[in-house]
């Protein structure tokens, strides 16, 4: 399914993480997932809560550089090889993923996919 992803641009400084959750936190906005990315002079926080449109505006009152991004979810079972047949339908499609991230708990897996064709994507896994 295609859902909405908050990607949080922070400068690298200590405690920045920690800001962002204390915020979100003290809102009442849960977190679902999340990943973190860095280069030299900032990182992109992606997230995933249990209410995302809440979350970014509260992130925005509070001066954070926020953006909502489509992404496709899907889950699947936590065997070897099963995200590769995922994967290698979209990449058959000839479509380009930009980053994904996972996490699996008990016998399922949880995987979120950033690509150039979001649509695509999303019809390729339903199938």
């Amino acid at each position: 399914m295609i859902i909405d992803q908050l990607s949080i641009f922070l400068n690298n400084a200590v405690g920045r993480v920690t800001e962002v959750t204390t915020t979100l936190g003290k809102a009442g906005v849960n977190l679902k997932a999340f990943t973190l990315s860095e280069s030299s002079d900032f990182g992109i926080l992606r997230l995933i809560t249990d209410d995302n449109q809440k979350a970014a505006q509260v992130l925005r009152d509070n001066h954070f550089a926020v953006n909502l991004t489509k992404v496709v979810y899907f889950e699947l079972g936590d065997t070897p090889g099963a995200l590769s047949e995922c994967v290698q339908k979209v990449s058959d499609a000839g479509i380009s993923i930009e980053y994904m991230y996972a996490f699996s708990t008990g016998n399922a897996a949880s995987v979120v996919v950033r690509t150039e064709d979001i649509e695509r994507c999303n019809a390729l896994i339903e199938v």
